[in-house]
Parts: C-alpha cells; structure tokens; sequence
C-alpha cells in the first residue's frame, strides 16, 4: 500500500492536459451558462481530480485524503482571518464604528471624488498594513457604504477598495505574498518591490486616472441635504456617534502598522469595540455576542441600504465563503500533490524562445494556477520553484520573475469566484466577483501592461553578477533591461 511518504508517480502530460481542462470547462460551463452553485461545481472538480489520482495510485484514497489535508492545512492561517474578518466586521458595526465613518465620509466626501479618494485610501492603508484583506474588512465595507449612499454603482466601487487594497498587498514590504514571492523566486525582497514598481506604478497612475474621470459622471450625484439630514438623524438615532467609536479602527491599523499578527490585532480590536457597545452604545452584552456569529446591527435605522449595510459580518456570513475555501483548497492540494499543474508548466517551458514568451507564460501559469488550486500561496510558491532556472538561463534577474509571480498570483486572485481571495472579497464588500472583477482596474492592467512591458524590452533586468559559491541567491539587480 502507497504511503504519503513514498514518492509519488507523475501523470502523463495528456492525463494533466485532460484533468486540468475539465475542470476549467465544469467551472466555466456551470457558473456562466449554467449558472450552478459554485459549491455543487467544486465537489464535481473535486471528484475528477480525484478519479485521476486515483489511476496513479491504484486507488489508494489513503493517499488522495492526505493530498487534500495537506491542501487544506496550507492555508489554515487564512481560514482563521476568515472567521475573526466576520467577527470584526460585526463588533466594528456594534460599536458604531462603520457607521461612524459613515458618517463622517458623508460629510467630506464627494460623489465626483469618492472613487479616487477611496483608491488612494485603500491603497495607504494595504500599504501600511500589508494586508488587503484588513483593508477590505475595515475601509473597503466603510466605501461601499458610503458609495451606496452616494448612488455609485456598488461593483464599480467594489472595483476601486480590491484595486487599491490589492496595490499594497502587492507592493508592502509588511505584506505576506511580497514576502512569498521573493522567498520563492530567491530574491532580494527590497529588489523585489523595485521592480514591481516599474509596472506596479505606471498601472497604478492610470488606473487613478480612470476612477478620476468615472467619478465625474457622479458629481451630480451629490446627496440632497434633506437626504443627507435623513441619513445623519438616521445613525445618531442608532447610534452615539463621537470620535470613541474610531478607537477600533485606529488600534486595528496601528497594530498592523507595528507589525502585530493578524489574529491577536483582530481579537484585540474586537474586544474594544464590544466593550465600546456595551459600554457607550449601551448594548446588551448578550446581543453583542450573539451579534458577532450571526451579524446585524442594534435596530432599523428606517433608511434601507443603512440597514442592509449595517445588518452584515458575524461569523455566520463567513461560512459560505469558508466552506467554498474549503473545497477549492481541497482541489489545489489534489493537483499539487501528485503534480498535475507542474507537468503542463514544465513542458510549456521547453516551448519557451524568449524572454516575452517567459514572462507571458509565468504570469499565465500562475493565474492558472489560481483557477486549479484556488490559493495564490500555492500558485506562487510553485512558480518560483519551477520558473527559476528558465529565468538564470535567459540572463534574466530572478526581481523580473517574483514581479509576474505577483502579477499573475497575487492580482488575479480577488478576480476568480472560488479562490479564497475572490470569496473573501465578494462575502466582505457584499458584491460578487464578476460583477466587481470588470472595475478591479489595477488587478488586470497591471498583469497586461508587464507582459507589454516585457514585450518591448521595458524593466526586463539582468543580474549583475552570477551568484557566486559564499552567495546561494541573486539579490543584486542591475537595473538594465536585456535586449
């Protein structure tokens, strides 16, 4: 009987070729024509790739289960900020924070600059934090808020708080998949972010451009003062609105800030805004607690997108995202552990003639690695594993091959439904993913424009010098681009 330990036969490139498209068809047919549960379509992915484990190892589900934990267990940190994002959320709601916010962007913010202004916003704060996720839970929820109120269209909203909250978890040096990316491709982590910056920054201005110039299709959109009395009356009566409701928010990103674990800043940020709706919002300490499984503000504000917004979070509404997470981790530890996605990568690199043709095929393998495994962590690690010699043979620095892991990786993530980052995303903000994913401007153009990039010649750096026997990685970047 085959062991986990022993060694694992690989699958023919055919066999990864035909597992590996008939899960993009099941998910692709069943979610756009068919529209099935996404849930219903990972458990039919998952027993496909099962059945083509299965032909490598002689049907030993021993084997199969051990690939799925492992799948699962990779990603367990993510899966506790799933649960405390949902505690959050609703004790932030409980405090009166988000409404807080609320009500003050109702005060500065105009329509015509909220889309802008919220880009920047969210892109400070992932920076500054290195986590979109935080970014979203917190700032992201405050945006769609306040953008619903304003009249904005809620994807196109959705849009701006992924793009920017993806901007830093892309570029922070605070920030995990940077972390990841240079860890896997063995680069410099600060050679890393500059030259991420060369495609990450000419992206990011256009993209500002963009949300600028949508934003004044809304100028007109400026709440009426009655409505605007409306709403205020409407939060005071619910809440006690002062600057003691902002203390969570300000401890949540001063902790991130100070490099504080995820977990123990959300506890410790949830903690205080119980205690501020116990104690100043004059809660029942009962109802709170309830409130932080099963979300829901205090009581009806009487104005209907505040009471939707503000009836949310709980760890209740992370269980549908969770469970997707779930499977679709399940999946990725399947066609990681027995090597289907290697074996399709491995034989596009022999195909390879050129440095465009490299980074193309890196981004792609990467965003396809998203699609099968749904967890960028995976489709990261692995792309530094097996893109990495291709890239020392080409004369190219390894800085050009942690940018397209994070560009194909990192980027792609919050635009795919079933990836832990598209589910989070979509049960934060309330928006689904395709509706968002056209207006997540920075995370499509900005894999677009490095391939483009790499096309005329543009950023592709060289080493400076070959690693040498007291030096196992290439940390020094040249920053010349190879003809």
């Amino acid at each position: 009987m085959m062991t986990s330990e022993a060694p694992l036969p690989k699958p023919s490139f055919m066999n990864a070729l035909i597992t590996f498209g008939l899960i993009v068809v099941v998910i692709s047919y069943g979610l756009f024509f068919l529209k099935v549960n996404l849930h219903s379509l990972m458990l039919i992915c998952l027993m496909i790739a099962g059945i083509s484990a299965s032909l490598l190892t002689r049907c030993d589900f021993s084997t199969i289960r051990h690939a799925m934990s492992e799948g699962v267990s990779r990603a367990l940190g993510a899966i506790f900020v799933f649960i405390l994002i949902g505690v959050l959320i609703a004790a932030f709601i409980q405090a009166g924070t988000v409404s807080a916010l609320i009500y003050y962007g109702l005060q500065f913010l105009t329509p015509s600059m909220l889309l802008p202004a919220g880009l920047i916003l969210c892109s400070l704060m992932s920076v500054a934090t290195g986590t979109s996720w935080g970014t979203a839970g917190t700032a992201g929820v405050v945006l769609v808020g306040v953008g619903g109120a304003m009249n904005i269209p809620l994807p196109l909203v959705a849009g701006v708080v992924v793009s920017g909250a993806c901007f830093g978890d892309k570029i922070s040096p605070l920030s995990d998949t940077t972390i990841l990316a240079a860890i896997s491709s063995r680069t410099d982590l600060y050679d890393h972010i500059r030259s991420m910056m060369y495609t990450t920054g000419p992206a990011f201005l256009i993209v500002l451009l963009v949300f600028w110039l949508l934003g004044q299709q809304y100028a007109g959109n400026a709440l009426p003062s009655s409505q605007l009395l409306l709403m205020s009356n409407a939060l005071n009566n619910a809440y006690i609105i002062n600057a003691w409701c902002l203390l969570p928010f300000l401890v949540m990103l001063g902790l991130s800030i100070a490099r504080v674990a995820a977990e123990p800043a959300m506890l410790l940020s949830s903690v205080i805004a119980v205690l501020i709706a116990v104690f100043m919002q004059d809660a029942e300490i009962v109802n709170v607690l309830t409130a932080l499984y099963s979300g829901g503000g205090p009581g009806q504000t009487g104005v209907a997108m505040l009471d939707e917004l503000l009836g949310r979070g709980g760890i209740a509404a992370m269980m549908w995202t969770l469970s997707l997470g779930l499977m679709a981790l399940s999946l990725g530890g399947i066609l990681y552990k027995f090597g289907f996605l290697q074996v399709l990568i491995t034989t596009a690199l022999r195909r390879v003639t050129s440095v465009f043709n490299l980074v193309v095929v890196t981004i792609l393998s990467v965003f396809a690695g998203n699609l099968t495994m749904g967890e960028a962590y995976l489709s990261i690690t692995l792309g530094g594993q097996l893109f990495s010699d291709a890239y020392d043979e080409r004369g190219v620095n390894r800085s050009v091959l942690s940018r397209s892991l994070e560009e194909g990786g990192t980027l792609t993530a919050p635009l795919i439904p079933w990836t832990t980052g598209g589910a989070f995303m979509s049960a934060t903000l309330g928006v689904n993913v395709l509706d968002y994913a056209p207006w997540a401007l920075l995370n499509w153009l900005n894999p677009l424009l490095g391939m483009l990039f790499a096309f005329f010649g543009i950023a592709i750096f060289k080493p400076q010098a070959a690693p040498s026997a007291n030096h196992s990685t290439p940390t020094d970047v040249s920053f010349k681009s190879v003809n």
